[in-house]
């Protein structure tokens, strides 16, 4: 029996890892990878295995880099169940239906932007002069309706007609739709079969809701093997959700083998403790300057925990009761799904809202902006207020047109509530912010391109630490010592390349062992 680690290996995103037994393969996630459009896309678009050799998918949680390409599967030949925790499944009915959406709006984009390229070209023939103005115009007439909408039925036609590359979705939303059939969610602490003589139960991992250690038991040649694969791994006292588990069944305690996340292996977070006093404190600075607070934010997880925090913030007097706009139409259908589950909130989450009748999540001030015209409508907004929109890193969705509308103000503040990948917008927004408010805002500010256009990063750049979702580096040692697992040998996955192999060391010198595999590499249980 072995694991093969097809992806988050040495990387971040794609989670996927494959066990096989001599009767079975359980591949454990399904996720996709996030960067660089192109690099990701021919990483994204090849699956190392024929989707037919696989029993069941055993998923840990919903993030869409856990998760992403499972339609990819679903479409191709795949007959299992994707196995799973309740919340997880019912957050995936949200999740994957927008991943749909974004690549069928990308590979649109791409295919209009080729048509439009070959139509300016052939109009400047054989010349070769600039395109005037009103031939590009007329060009947009052809390729776009009176709505502004592409025109996807004439992009095609022209496609075919002049033999051009046709750029497909990953998959789209009729596959994204067939997918959540094969979800099957099931509660924890619950055996359940996911293959022959092969059981997997979840553990709560803290992370965001329905997020799961997965202990899979498989009995083979007459011995029993235990591989725990973690997932993602959440904070210790973060609110909403119940904390990382450390007690676990005692014939679930001897693990062979440990896959184990890295994401801030070699990092520490600010306490989470200090998370409100924090926000308290950007909130209070960008209003004194008469500004908006502008949070990207993941729609799922991030999002709840922010309007938890300020909930409690304006229960408590401690800021200004200005307007907060959730805009994101995502955000808004997995808000309902955190609100359908809490049998999985902490005792602190009861105590503070369940208890006296309060949905931690709505308040007087909340507004959730559905419609792209309210969305609009917002962007030009000037008196100070705080919005939560996504994507949580900056490379797609209305988050964008919010920059674009106030990156240039000093008056406002752009918060980083979480983990940025590289290669992404919000990384970029994050190094650059940081240097120039280290510089203390001398000189020109940092120039930065994306919507197709240069803006200068004028705004005030704040992070917040504390509210990350996955555990930092004492806290990832925490569980493999704090917990009750007695564990042989530790996989380090998910973490850039010098987060996990930093990790792996620091795990050697609590006395596990441990190693840092890349992709493709198999490791013998």
């Amino acid at each position: 029996m072995h694991v093969t680690f097809y992806g988050a290996a040495r990387e971040v995103t794609g989670s996927m890892h494959l066990i096989t037994t001599e009767t079975d393969r359980i591949l454990l996630d399904c996720g996709m990878f996030q960067g660089r459009r192109k690099e990701t896309a021919q990483k994204n678009n090849v699956l190392p295995f024929d989707p037919n050799i696989i029993r069941n998918i055993v998923l840990s949680h919903a993030h869409i880099d856990h998760s992403g390409r499972i339609p990819m599967l679903t479409n191709r030949n795949f007959h299992g169940q994707v196995i799973c925790t309740r919340a997880t499944a019912d957050a995936c009915k949200y999740l994957l239906l927008d991943s749909a959406h974004i690549q069928e709006s990308d590979a649109n984009y791409l295919n209009y932007k080729t048509v439009r390229s070959t139509l300016q070209e052939l109009r400047t023939r054989p010349k070769g002069n600039n395109i005037s103005a009103r031939t590009n115009k007329n060009i947009q007439k052809i390729l776009k309706t009176d709505h502004n909408k592409l025109n996807i039925s004439k992009i095609n036609e022209l496609i075919e007609k002049y033999h051009l590359k046709f750029v497909e979705p990953l998959y789209s939303t009729s596959a994204a739709e067939q997918s959540l059939g094969f979800f099957n969610g099931y509660p924890y602490k619950s055996p359940i079969t996911i293959g022959h003589d092969t059981t997997c139960t979840f553990y709560d991992a803290g992370h965001i809701l329905g997020s799961a250690f997965s202990m899979i038991k498989i009995r083979e040649n007459g011995r029993l093997y235990n591989i725990c694969y973690t997932g993602d791994i959440g904070r210790f006292g973060s609110p909403i959700i119940k904390d990382p588990t450390l007690t676990f069944q005692e014939e679930d305690r001897a693990v062979d083998l440990l896959i184990m996340e890295s994401t801030y292996g070699n990092r520490l977070h600010e306490p989470v403790q200090d998370q409100k006093k924090q926000l308290k404190d950007v909130i209070l600075a960008t209003f004194e300057r008469k500004g908006t607070v502008i949070i990207p934010s993941f729609a799922f997880g991030r999002t709840q925990e922010l309007l938890y925090v300020i909930h409690e913030l304006y229960d408590e007097g401690a800021v200004p009761h200005v307007p907060v706009y959730v805009d994101s139409p995502l955000s808004i259908q997995l808000t309902k799904v955190y609100g359908e589950h809490p049998e999985v909130y902490d005792k602190e989450t009861n105590n503070i809202f369940l208890k006296h009748g309060e949905n931690p999540f709505l308040f007087n001030q909340i507004h959730f902006i559905s419609s792209v015209e309210e969305s609009m409508a917002l962007m030009r907004e000037e008196t100070p207020h705080i919005v939560i929109s996504s994507a949580g890193m900056c490379e797609a969705g209305r988050i964008l047109h919010h920059l674009r509308n106030k990156i240039h103000n000093p008056r406002h503040t752009i918060l980083i509530v979480g983990y940025m990948a590289k290669n992404t917008l919000g990384r970029r927004i994050l190094e650059q912010g940081r240097k120039y408010e280290k510089s203390g805002r001398r000189g020109n500010p940092p120039l930065l391109k994306f919507l197709n256009k240069v803006y200068p990063l004028k705004a005030h750049i704040e992070t917040l630490g504390g509210f990350s979702a996955h555990a930092d580096k004492s806290e990832l040692i925490r569980f493999v010592t704090n917990s009750n697992l007695k564990i042989k040998k530790i996989a380090v996955v998910h973490g850039e390349e010098d987060q996990s192999l930093a990790f792996a060391k620091q795990l050697e010198n609590e006395g596990f062992t441990a190693f840092v595999p890349r992709a493709g590499d198999m490791a013998y249980v």
